[in-house]
């Protein structure tokens, strides 16, 4: 695997979006392989849990043997140095994604100074979109139909609907 180019997509992904799927995809014409890296952070409340997240995620690209899909907590330049993986790909929507991935890819390199990070414009249809976007447009009862695949979709139904049945009690 000496010569596999590989990259390491980090994220919360609560939940996974079309916006993270379009990355993912043009990701894989650049490199061979891509693990998405579910980041467990304890101090955030995330709506689901990381067993969900990583089951949906796998859902999504159905056993693709291109794509990895694992979990990890701490620093991000631990996880790619155990992984033996020095390429970060991360996804700019806007200046402000800019801004912030600027540091955090300068933060890295001076952690680990072979850790590279690659940012990925996402297509224009998906510009705008983020996981706590797309989860305020459903509580509010927005359409996300053009925003997740149908395993997040069904996933948030069961989820509010659960919730709502679980007030009223």
């Amino acid at each position: 695997m000496s010569n596999t180019k590989n990259a390491v997509y980090p994220g919360s992904y609560d939940p996974i979006t079309n916006g993270h799927i379009d990355i993912i995809e043009r990701g894989l014409r650049i490199f061979d392989h891509i693990t998405v890296a579910v980041l467990t952070n304890p101090d955030k409340q995330s709506l689901f849990t990381l067993d969900e997240r990583l089951e949906m995620i796998h859902q999504c690209f159905n056993k693709n043997p291109r794509i990895e899909v694992d979990a990890f907590e701490g620093l991000l330049v631990d996880y790619v140095d155990r992984k033996g993986i020095h390429t970060v790909v991360r996804g700019l929507r806007a200046i402000s994604d800019f801004e912030v991935e600027f540091q955090m890819a300068l933060m890295n390199r001076r952690i680990n100074r072979e850790v590279e990070t690659i940012f990925l414009v996402p297509s224009v249809c998906y510009s705008f979109l983020s996981s706590r976007l797309v989860k305020e447009i459903y509580r509010l009862g927005g359409s996300i139909q053009q925003m997740v695949p149908d395993v997040v979709d069904q996933r948030l139904k069961e989820k509010f609907h659960s919730r709502h049945n679980h007030r009223q009690k």
